[in-house]
């Protein structure tokens, strides 16, 4: 499913119309969109629910960096779209089906996800709780306006321009626009005045901006809306989805509530002091820790975007005034975790990180983002690393810190811990989240956890409590019982 897979051809003919080859019709943009949204049934379409199932590939969560994303199993996807409130619900069950690379998901077994944009807002809900998201606001909003009449209705309001393209000895009309701040499109219409392709840019907080390639095929008539029964999709040069559309119900119902839980969220950041000049950050889905040195801090984690890592950074500026941040350590590239290295080359930081990663993300810092600037575009800054093979100590005499690689594991081959050994603290992320308090261990261990384990022990690291970038902090022993692991003596 890549940008130069070849496109499934297209033979459904819009009922009653009849046209010259479209290069040859004399039509604008204006009178190609509106044959589109009459040969698709875009113009009465206020709503549409669709059930698809196949593949589908985790965005930003490759086991090396420039790997091709991991791959996941699609059991069911279903997407709720209403355009007139710009809202969507997608319900996905899926499971992985390839054990190396990242994503939050069960090494096996199936997990269901419940996503939801209304508006300027994202957020997940998990049980009776909706968990505000706003750094997937970007990803949803972009995904709902390249649905095939979402796409026609997006350029029709933002004064679409057309040009011509030729294809395979074919002509499709390739229609431009941009939603300020959000994405640009170019929608390719076919002879039918079917959308055959449409290629984007949206930001990104670790690629700046990124590119997506979305092919619809096989169009099948519902009730006078044609809809494909075939949906393609690569983005950051990767394949992210391919399914099979099962059914369709145009204007379906699509009440989409905001919760006031989301509108009223704002970010949240919280110090909790570990040990002397040791601060645990936490408040988010994502944990942070500042260090202090004698004239500077090391901070080890900018996670997710600019939206979470710059509060964090302030944060840092009040626990230890007039100490700058002057190493950031990135844990690993997954792009939940190096989301706010962006952040932190506008701040000036070293961002170190193992070397693996080096080149991956001077090409990433090398593309900045236009559409909607971050604090590195306004920036001007040029990105600094110092990276890491198996080990790098960092001191000053007053503090010593050291950077071990983790080894042996499926979810990251670029990936840092960090351990304190005169406070006896281990810094880590994904390898091991705590479970609540008082939780039965797993019935099995967890594959992660005892990579974990095993590399505390090739080390020999000497440690007392665990601050992971996920969860709360925990003595040693906590990981041991979690993995049903003898403890060192």
């Amino acid at each position: 499913m890549s940008a130069r897979m070849a496109l499934n051809g297209l033979t459904l003919s819009a009922a009653a119309l009849v046209f010259l080859p479209l290069s040859a019709s004399g039509e604008d943009a204006t009178g190609v969109l509106k044959h589109a949204a009459s040969a698709m049934g875009a113009a009465e379409l206020k709503s549409i629910r669709y059930a698809a199932e196949g593949s589908g590939y985790t965005f930003g969560q490759a086991f090396n960096p420039g790997m091709p994303w991991p791959k996941i199993n699609v059991h069911s996807q279903i997407r709720t779209i209403n355009y007139d409130s710009a809202s969507m619900r997608e319900e996905i069950t899926l499971s992985r089906a390839e054990p190396k690379g990242g994503g939050g998901y069960p090494l096996a077994g199936q997990q269901r996800n419940d996503q939801y944009l209304s508006g300027d807002y994202a957020w997940n809900q998990a049980g009776n709780n909706a968990v505000p998201g706003p750094r997937f606001v970007a990803d949803r909003v972009h995904q709902l306006w390249i649905t095939p009449h979402g796409v026609i209705k997006a350029a029709i309001k933002n004064n679409a321009t057309l040009r011509w393209h030729t294809q395979n000895g074919k002509s499709l009309a390739a229609v431009s626009f941009k939603q300020p701040g959000r994405y640009a499109a170019t929608a390719f219409i076919n002879e039918d005045y079917l959308v055959e392709r449409v290629e984007s840019r949206l930001p990104d907080p670790v690629l700046g901006e990124t590119t997506a390639v979305t092919r619809y095929s096989d169009y099948r008539d519902f009730g006078g809306v044609k809809f494909p029964a075939r949906i393609e999709q690569s983005q950051g040069g990767h394949p992210v989805l391919d399914v099979s559309v099962k059914e369709v119900q145009p204007n379906a119902p699509a009440d989409i509530a905001l919760p006031d839980a989301v509108r009223n969220a704002g970010e949240r950041v919280t110090a909790d002091k570990v040990a002397e000049g040791v601060w645990f950050l936490a408040g988010g889905s994502h944990n942070s820790v500042a260090i202090e040195m004698k004239d500077h801090i090391v901070l080890v984690e900018t996670p997710l975007y600019d939206g979470r890592s710059g509060p964090v950074m302030e944060q840092v500026k009040k626990l230890a005034p007039g100490k700058p941040i002057r190493y950031v350590i990135n844990s690993h590239a997954h792009f939940d975790h190096s989301g706010g290295l962006r952040t932190a080359a506008a701040e000036g930081a070293t961002i170190v990180t193992q070397a693996a990663n080096k080149a991956y993300f001077e090409r990433a810092f090398a593309l900045q983002n236009r559409i909607d600037p971050d604090r590195f575009a306004k920036s001007g800054r040029k990105p600094k690393f110092r990276t890491v093979n198996d080990r790098l100590e960092l001191g000053d005499g007053t503090r010593a810190l050291a950077i071990h690689r983790i080894t042996g594991g499926n979810h990251n081959d670029a990936f840092l811990m960090v351990h304190l050994p005169r406070e006896k603290l281990l810094i880590e992320a994904d390898v091991y989240t705590p479970s609540p308090p008082n939780a039965p261990p797993p019935a099995t261990p967890n594959a992660n956890n005892l990579t974990l384990v095993q590399n505390i022990e090739r080390l020999k690291l000497d440690i007392d409590r665990i601050l992971p970038l996920h969860g709360r902090v925990v003595p040693l022993a906590e990981l041991y019982a979690t993995a049903k692991a003898s403890m060192p003596r």
